[in-house]
């Protein structure tokens, strides 16, 4: 498999995986220091948090949109322009978020959560195709230790600079790493291996994959955890920095809080070893039930306070966990002649949560207290982990 490498990534680091985590942190970068500005930019144009939460749905509508036709659109333009395009809705998105107001806001979110839907498929698929089954679970540890630098860093400083600089910074600098990330790119020459080349006949048809997807188990497992992963920080990301402004506390703390709960993924060597020694599968459930718990939490608080903050963090924790964990039972368990077309359903996991997420909010917000959203959440996560079970006990 690695006689495949193209000779730049061998230059580069000695190691694919090293030269994937280096391009997905630079990738991070872009999108970590607007994480904490986008939600309280919305709050603040939008005027409440059930605007808010409409804007990001109809966001996750065109994104979901976009991302169940990755495979049209890597058979039309080849996988490297699909990277390329993703750049280019980042910068187009910066502009509308810059200049844009009121409902166009959707359509800014929704450009940036599709960018980087399309960087996180090609990613996933060139890992599949460069990597080894077994070292899988150290690709995907160093990729989180990388992303963890980066996202210790991103939020706050997006926020700090979107609050004491220039209301622009923030948006310039990610349009900055955008394009670093794309230039180490296509420094690398990814190129195309058997199982990506352009294909001859016609894309398939993506309502005839899903039930393909789902129809089966593991991969049907893979999904739900993937997808109560995501939803988890999606809430975070959304609601987190809202929180902080709704329970009185300094802006500058949404930005800390986004900051240290991503930050945790420099103990990803530390996950791997205890994964190593109960196993991967068992430390998944864990992660998941510690969320959900973590959620409860927040419901029996009540109204926003201090005290909050610390089970937002305990449910990074498990975030965390399964975002170094959590896409292995997928990338072991696919056949290697399904990768694209399961790989683009397996994919929608993050417009899948970005979809759901708001929705069950909006329909929560209007019936009861925003607070049962966090129950809602938290059956979810126990869902997933009673499924997990069901995975094979050596993954």
């Amino acid at each position: 498999m690695f006689d495949r490498r193209p000779a730049a990534l061998l230059v580069v680091s000695g190691r694919a995986g090293e030269s994937f985590a280096r391009l997905n942190a630079l990738e991070g970068i872009a999108r970590s220091l607007l994480m904490g500005v986008i939600p309280l930019l919305a709050l603040e144009v939008l005027g409440s948090k059930e605007m808010v939460t409409r804007a990001y749905l109809l966001a996750s509508i065109l994104t979901l949109t976009i991302t169940l036709n990755f495979a049209a659109l890597e058979r039309l333009l080849q996988r490297r322009w699909v990277v390329t395009l993703g750049v280019a809705c980042t910068m187009i998105a910066m502009t509308i978020l810059l200049l844009g107001d009121g409902p166009i806001m959707a359509l800014g979110i929704g450009l940036q959560q599709a960018a980087a839907s399309l960087f996180s498929v090609c990613l996933s698929l060139y890992i599949m195709d460069y990597i080894g089954k077994r070292e899988l679970i150290y690709t995907e540890t160093r990729r989180m230790l990388y992303a963890g630098i980066v996202w210790m860093v991103g939020p706050t400083l997006g926020l700090w600079l979107w609050e004491n600089a220039a209301s622009w910074a923030p948006f310039a600098l990610t349009v900055f790493a955008s394009v670093g990330m794309l230039s180490y790119f296509w420094y690398l020459r990814l190129g195309h291996g058997k199982g990506i080349q352009k294909a001859r006949s016609r894309p398939a048809n993506v309502f005839k994959i899903i039930p393909r997807y789902f129809k089966q188990r593991p991969l049907r497992i893979a999904y739900w955890i993937t997808m109560s992963r995501s939803m988890f920080w999606v809430t975070l990301f959304i609601y987190g920095p809202i929180y902080v402004i709704e329970a009185r506390l300094p802006t500058w703390v949404a930005g800390g809080l986004l900051s240290l709960a991503s930050g945790l993924l420099l103990i990803s060597p530390l996950i791997r070893r205890f994964a190593g020694r109960v196993g991967t599968r068992l430390t998944i459930i864990y992660a998941l039930v510690l969320i959900g718990s973590s959620m409860l939490m927040l419901y029996f608080i009540g109204e926003p306070k201090l005290i909050g903050l610390v089970f937002w963090v305990s449910a990074a924790l498990g975030g965390v966990t399964l975002d170094v964990l959590g896409n292995i039972p997928f990338m072991r368990m696919v056949k290697p002649r399904e990768r694209i077309e399961m790989t683009m359903i397996f994919s929608t996991w993050r417009e899948g949560s970005q979809l759901l997420t708001p929705l069950l909010a909006s329909l929560v917000l209007l019936f009861a207290p925003f607070e049962i959203f966090y129950v809602l959440l938290a059956l979810f996560l126990f869902g997933a982990a009673i499924k997990a079970s069901y995975l094979p006990r050596r993954l």
